[in-house]
């Protein structure tokens, strides 16, 4: 891993993203102090595919109402 400070980084942009290419880790500092890991981008396999949880998950009819006590308390209101 290597750890560079915010000026060298803004100077030599492109070599640091050719690093973080091949895999290695850049730890960008200021002051000695890490701000931020530059690697290497990996997308994700394979797309999601709409409806696969369909007839696996159950939602209770009352999932949207909110008990009276909390819903008073939102309006400021004591019980």
């Amino acid at each position: 891993m290597k750890t560079v400070n915010v000026y060298e980084a803004k100077t030599h942009l492109s070599k640091l993203l050719d690093l973080a290419a091949s895999g290695e880790e850049v730890v960008i500092a200021r002051a000695g102090k890490p701000l931020a890991k530059l690697i290497s981008y990996t997308s994700i396999g394979q797309p999601r595919k709409p409806g696969y949880w369909k007839g696996k998950v159950k939602i209770a009819r009352d999932f949207d109402e909110l008990p009276s006590t909390i819903s008073s308390a939102f309006q400021g209101e004591s019980t």
